[in-house]
């Protein structure tokens, strides 16, 4: 497979624009994160360089033990971008010193509840200056539009789905609210601040959700700033259509993050030569004990990538660092032994607020 060149921002140009330094991934403060799980601190995020924060790490929509929702920060130059909404991941961020008035954008990898529903409260709990939340426009950026397979139900409507419209009927929901603040307490109309956006899929690709979801494809721009330039390419987590990764490109080195995926070339090309790569990982023996009806279950093993698969993308990537995430019945560091078998880089179980240097 040819590496992905990623036109515009390339890897050369981020050695040049990083003065020359090796682009290699580092970790913060492991063990005083590991403490914060139960002593409510946090790992300060510098406000100078590229940093991931693995803000959630768990799998979901069932709470299976103390991990916050799936959520990933990466942080350039104190610029905050943010990729999914797992439950509880506000207030991570808020431990984490992450405040909502340095957010430049959200990514949705998909729209599947555990990795949205904590966008509300994303909002609502960190809109102006007064909590130091969102003052200037944000774009939220995602899926769209989002089809559901041919004979599937429509038990609420509508049948199609997609970011502009989530965010839009979001809004309206808590319409009273906003209203009332803005009137009551003089803040700048949130509507006005939040501007999503829909991906969408060059033409060449082909896509299809029944016949073809997930087809081989080279990477495309879906935002750029003067900070990072981030890059999307279609993953296969069937029955949903779209679901994407992203990859992050900065002066400080690159992160990639799968969303939920099985293994696929896909993710190969975009994850090529990065410093780091956050993929989901599940361990199927745990699944398979817990009783669950059998669509869930087949749905689970079809849909998401084991401990060898990950450690598979990583190698045939060349990743720096694999950072497994969205961890489906995998709880600490020993339990990636199957994926160190594959994969000789360094490999990390990530913990909630875990904070990793990227780059020099």
């Amino acid at each position: 497979m040819t590496p992905p060149s990623h036109d515009g921002l390339s890897r050369r140009r981020l050695f040049t624009l990083s003065g020359g330094a090796v682009l290699a991934s580092g970790l913060l403060g492991v063990g005083a994160t590991a403490a914060a799980r139960t002593t409510g601190e946090s790992t300060p995020v510098p406000s100078t360089g590229t940093h991931l924060v693995t803000l959630g790490t768990a799998a979901g929509p069932a709470i299976r033990g103390p991990r916050i929702g799936i959520s990933t920060a990466i942080v350039v130059d104190g610029h905050l971008y943010l990729v999914d909404c797992g439950l509880g991941m506000v207030r991570q961020a808020a431990a984490a010193g992450l405040t909502m008035d340095r957010l430049r954008a959200l990514f949705l990898t998909h729209l599947h509840s555990d990795h949205t529903s904590e966008l509300p409260g994303l909002l609502l709990y960190n809109w102006g200056p007064g909590v130091n939340g969102i003052v200037d426009p944000v774009r939220i950026v995602g899926p769209g539009p989002a089809r559901l397979p041919s004979g599937a139900e429509v038990h609420v409507p509508p049948p199609e789905a997609g970011t502009e419209r989530f965010v839009r009927d979001l809004l309206q929901a808590y319409a009273y609210d906003i209203n009332i603040r803005v009137y009551d307490e003089g803040r700048a109309p949130l509507d006005d601040l939040v501007r999503p956006e829909d991906i969408r899929l060059p033409q060449e690709v082909g896509a299809d959700p029944d016949r073809n979801p997930c087809p081989e494809m080279e990477p495309f721009e879906v935002y750029a700033d003067e900070s990072v330039r981030v890059l999307a390419t279609l993953v296969n987590h069937p029955p949903v259509f779209p679901a994407f990764a992203f990859r992050f490109e900065s002066a400080g080195g690159s992160v990639v993050v799968s969303g939920d995926t099985t293994e696929h070339p896909n993710v190969v090309r975009l994850a090529t030569g990065a410093d780091v790569l956050v993929h989901e990982a599940i361990d199927p023996a745990f699944y398979r004990a817990q009783n669950l009806p059998a669509a869930q279950l087949e749905h689970i093993l079809e849909s998401h990538t084991d401990l060898q698969a990950v450690g598979r993308v990583a190698r045939d990537a060349g990743v720096g660092h694999l950072v497994l995430s969205h961890l489906g019945g995998i709880q600490d560091d020993a339990d990636a032994a199957p994926t160190r078998a594959v994969f000789g880089g360094p490999v990390t179980v990530a913990a909630d607020g875990q904070v990793f240097a990227v780059g020099a």
